[in-house]
């Protein structure tokens, strides 16, 4: 689904600014020095995408076509389209419906990415008549369903970091925390549009004090205050030394079957915490999420003050739990004449944005803020 294109004039920052927003005691506009940084050692700094190349991600799908079937799925690379681009292209060239496209997951154009996308089988024949500049058709598999949103297990990410010549060495000290630490699993500057503004105007449409009615862009601008208050929950755990333990009435998961559990004894449960085995969760609230108890909701009903929300505001969202903290996969570092080049995996749903301000300890912005097609999977 692309996302709706939003222009919000860009106001002063805080959100004093807006009569509405009296009670809310936090800046909702986005900005990585508002949030706490895991690791202690010294930013690399540097610039990211000088060039598509500089930026590469692969999906890593949850299974591959097994070569029967009745829905074809392609392997594609493409630089400089989105993926939303890239399937109305594929739908009007090979006549598809939409609805008949299969994505597992939302791509940048401001890189070289490459993903599967599924359609009927019976368009094989047509595949020869399809061109754009810039994608190629990598490999073809049939499958017997059609790739759904969340078909994938996450992304492997290639990052050429420049400008930050003689960096490698505390950047891979970095990194190395990072891989037995975890990274704060932070949405990035994506989810909050350009100048990080959505969050203000989510507010409004939360207190039913805005004018919007689209209702794609309504939840669009909501889900941005979702993803705010998850981050201040996460950055407050982080400021108090609770990123990697756990808190009486934490919902904890485990990273290995993602199973998520109520911890009753907090004591009893931090041996596993600190073996890396489970982590706690944040709220995204909504209508199918219960508000956290005891010692966590206490917290968590701190963050809801500062923005002056209730949880009863998001009725309209389904909601959801978020690990606060996630674990790279097959993470390395090579040094470059003017910098570095980084590689890590994350889970879907998880942001490289996350892992490159702890590197590089710079306001690490996205150059297409304000849609989902970027280096995490929005929902």
């Amino acid at each position: 689904m692309r996302a709706p294109r939003l222009h919000l004039r860009r106001p002063p920052s805080g959100c004093h600014i807006w009569p509405q927003y009296h009670r809310c005691l936090v800046n909702l506009i986005f900005s990585w020095s508002a949030l706490s940084a895991l690791t202690p050692t010294p930013g690399s700094g540097g610039l990211l995408r000088r060039e598509p190349a500089d930026f590469v991600v692969e999906e890593r799908p949850t299974y591959l076509p097994s070569g029967s079937g009745d829905h074809l799925y392609l392997h594609l690379e493409k630089v400089g389209h989105t993926t939303a681009h890239l399937a109305r292209q594929l739908s009007v060239q090979l006549g598809v419906k939409a609805k008949d496209l299969g994505i597992a997951g939302l791509k940048d154009r401001h890189a070289v990415t490459r993903q599967w996308i599924s359609l009927p089988a019976k368009y094989e024949a047509r595949l020869g008549d399809f061109s754009l500049e810039g994608v190629q058709i990598l490999e073809t598999g049939r499958h017997t369903n059609k790739l759904g949103l969340g078909h994938l297990r996450g992304n492997h990410f290639t990052v050429r970091v420049r400008g930050a010549p003689e960096t490698a060495a505390q950047a891979q000290s970095t990194l190395d925390l990072l891989t037995h630490l975890g990274v704060p699993n932070y949405f990035g500057p994506q989810r909050f549009g350009l100048g990080g503004l959505n969050a203000e105007e989510g507010l409004k449409v939360l207190r039913g004090e805005s004018e919007l009615r689209d209702p794609q862009v309504r939840r669009f601008l909501s889900s941005s205050v979702q993803s705010a208050l998850f981050n201040r929950f996460v950055s407050l755990r982080l400021e108090r030394g609770l990123f990697d333990g756990l808190l009486s009435g934490d919902m904890a998961k485990k990273h290995d079957t993602g199973g998520v559990f109520l911890v009753e004894d907090a004591q009893a449960e931090s041996p596993r915490a600190a073996r890396n085995e489970v982590s706690a969760t944040g709220t995204l609230f909504g209508r199918k999420t219960k508000p956290l108890t005891l010692d966590a909701g206490a917290l968590e009903a701190e963050v809801l003050g500062e923005f002056g929300l209730t949880p009863e505001v998001f009725a309209s969202r389904r909601g959801d739990r978020r690990l606060i903290r996630i674990f790279m996969e097959d993470a390395a570092l090579t040094p470059e004449e003017d910098g570095y080049t980084v590689s890590f995996a994350l889970p879907k749903g998880s942001f490289a944005t996350s892992v490159l301000r702890e590197l590089m300890k710079t306001d690490v912005d996205a150059p297409d803020a304000g849609t989902p097609d970027e280096d995490g999977d929005d929902e």
